[in-house]
């Protein structure tokens, strides 16, 4: 059975910083991109970034260049998204999604976690 568990979000102020992680099982890690996406509320669903599990290569849309890293550790199947200088607009349900090409759509993705809340106080 494929799993995402995504645990780590949380309450957090104004340019303060949290670690999400994603944690997978039921399939081969190695075969996979994983993206992380957000949605707020009365918003659509917006790819953040993702990376190539087997070359590590990684992507970020605009507004978080800078600010958020992610990476992987191939040996514990877990993806983290570290995320810096944190503003009000970032908050939003959090998801890590695994899917077999680079890149930001939601479309390109098969499996999904249940999401976690980010929530950024001003």
């Amino acid at each position: 059975e494929v799993q995402l568990v995504e645990p780590g979000g949380g309450l957090v102020q104004a340019g303060g910083s949290l670690r999400l992680s994603c944690a997978t099982s039921g399939f081969t890690f190695e075969d996979y991109v994983i993206g992380w996406f957000r949605q707020a509320p009365g918003k659509e669903r917006e790819g953040v970034s993702c990376i190539s599990t087997s070359d590590h290569s990684t992507y970020y849309r605009d507004s978080v260049k800078g600010r958020f890293t992610i990476s992987s550790d191939n040996a514990k199947n877990t993806v983290y998204l570290q995320m810096n200088s944190l503003k009000p607009e970032d908050a939003a349900v959090y998801y890590c999604a695994a899917g077999n090409a680079v890149g930001l759509g939601s479309g390109q993705y098969d499996y999904w976690g249940q999401g976690t809340q980010v929530t950024v106080s001003s």
